[in-house]
């Protein structure tokens, strides 16, 4: 309700019948609407929020001055430019529940397949997009285009990180548990990927949708593949690679261990090789030289098939520690 500027008072009955009719209106004013019922306070504020581990954006990325004109969903917003012209971009690295149709439970680690678990995640994808519009509805902000993703999508939407006084907010969608790390290949992932792992250690957002008895890694071990590189694959094995991330409170050694697809092809971690606690180490196609948190196949092509496959980390002995299958 606008506010109303006060009126000197004068001693006369019409004007003091006047106040107390105005004053029961204000009365009659519905008290606003709670916020996201999980995760931290998120309402409307004249500031972005700004977590703890907030990665920043590229440096070398291409970047544009733009205003926000609609959110359409927790992961997509519709933005103009100082010359008049529009644009649709897709927040970079995340994913939200979707608010038209159904999510796949089977994309959100832990949540069950089932009525509850698709209603859990709708739920969730309301509260992401409810979430995007208060913090960026009608607000200018910065678009910064990461350097090791393409610029748009399929349906020709600017892939961008979406910058509001300093806060990288695809990151702060991951980090409260409003959206998932989307699987590709950009500069932030290890960064977003150690946000979600915290996110779901909270049961943050969309999190609490997750069955604590049906996570598929064991012995505190997240497997995800990012299978689609940028360009040719076959012309680019760095860009497809698959990260293990450990959710425990002890560095995991996984010297021996063995990392496979669905084709039988393996790759064998050398002996020391181990990922900290918290921390995560990613296993490139392509070659390189190995190190604490990058370890290299050089595999003749590409490995992972982007219609669909399955990784498969099995520890020294040959039994089965995770299995994720996309």
């Amino acid at each position: 309700m606008d506010r109303r500027r006060r009126r000197r008072r004068r001693h006369t009955l019409v004007l003091l019948v006047t106040l107390a009719v105005a004053l029961s209106g204000c009365g009659a004013v519905s008290v606003p609407t709670e916020g996201p019922p999980s995760g931290p306070d998120v309402t409307a504020s004249p500031a972005a929020p700004n977590a703890t581990g907030d990665p920043g954006v590229p440096a070398d990325g291409d970047s544009r001055a733009a205003t926000v004109t609609r959110v359409v969903d927790g992961d997509t917003v519709e933005v103009s430019y100082p010359d008049g012209s529009t644009d649709a971009v897709r927040l970079v690295g995340v994913d939200a529940p979707e608010t038209r149709g159904e999510t796949n439970p089977a994309e959100f680690e832990g949540v069950p397949d089932n009525e509850s678990g698709r209603a859990c995640l709708a739920d969730a994808g309301d509260r992401a997009s409810t979430t995007l519009t208060e913090w960026v509805d009608g607000a200018d902000v910065t678009l910064v285009v990461d350097p090791e993703t393409d610029t748009r999508d399929q349906y020709d939407r600017l892939l961008a990180y979406v910058v509001r006084d300093d806060a990288n907010l695809n990151y702060q969608l991951v980090a409260r548990g409003y959206a998932r790390v989307y699987d590709t290949s950009f500069t932030r992932a290890d960064s977003f990927y150690a946000a979600e792992s915290d996110a779901r250690q909270a049961s943050l957002g969309v999190w609490q949708c997750a069955d604590p008895a049906s996570r598929s890694a064991s012995d505190g071990l997240d497997v995800r593949v990012v299978a689609d590189a940028p360009g040719n694959d076959n012309e680019n094995l760095n860009g497809e690679f698959v990260v293990l991330t450990n959710d425990g409170d002890e560095s995991l050694d996984i010297g021996g261990w063995t990392v496979g697809d669905e084709a039988g092809r393996e790759y064998t971690f050398p002996d020391g090789a181990s990922v900290a606690a918290g921390g995560s180490v990613r296993l490139y196609s392509g070659s390189g030289t190995d190190n604490e948190t990058a370890y290299f196949w050089a595999a003749n092509g590409a490995v992972w098939n982007n219609d669909g496959d399955a990784v498969t980390v099995r520890n020294e002995d040959g039994a089965v520690v995770a299995r994720e299958s996309y």
